[in-house]
């Protein structure tokens, strides 16, 4: 927009968070599609060092000393965001392992609370993930994050929603996850 009385957009910034480590994760080509959904003042930013995480363990955290190097790192992530995407399988009815440490580093540290987060559980099965997103919401839930009406999803039968090039060829989630992300961005604004 031009200076002449119209107010230019604020800058949003939203991490992508993948709760799949697989190279080729559908949950990670969920968050690139929703990436190009996403408007020009929006800038997007993957956070993919899940597995560099330690353990979580509280007494490293409350010792007083530097938390580990990649713990600050995926802090300093979250706090850089105005708004927060997650997208994770269900494994065993739930998130996976590496999602819920990372998710255990930031309950004290507080990068969640106040912060519009969607979440997105993603699966080949009929159900969508939804035990996992239920999981992910109930941990959200604990740490204070905003989950906009609009914001959550499951996406059912996820490995038939993409062409042979790992892009999104699938319009009906196309359209829901371009309606998640305008609730994102307008909630973060």
């Amino acid at each position: 927009m031009n200076g002449k009385g119209q107010s230019e957009q604020k800058s949003i910034k939203i991490l992508g968070i993948s709760g799949s480590l697989r190279a080729q994760s559908a949950n990670s080509r969920i968050l690139s599609a929703l990436q190009h959904l996403l408007p020009p003042h929006v800038e997007y930013e993957t956070y993919s060092k899940l597995s560099d995480l330690p353990h979580f363990n509280p007494d490293l955290d409350d010792s007083g000393l530097p938390v580990h190097g990649e713990v600050g790192q995926w802090r300093a992530h979250l706090a850089w965001a105005n708004a927060i995407v997650i997208c994770t399988p269900e494994y065993a009815r739930g998130v996976p392992g590496s999602l819920k440490n990372a998710l255990d580093w930031v309950v004290s540290s507080g990068e969640f609370v106040g912060k519009p987060t969607a979440a997105i559980g993603a699966s080949p099965h009929p159900q969508g993930g939804s035990a996992a997103l239920d999981s992910l919401v109930g941990t959200l839930g604990m740490m204070s994050a905003v989950i906009p009406e609009g914001a959550g999803l499951c996406i059912p039968f996820i490995t038939k929603k993409f062409a042979a090039d790992g892009t999104l060829n699938d319009a009906e989630t196309e359209d829901t996850l371009r309606k998640l992300a305008a609730v994102l961005v307008e909630t973060a604004g």
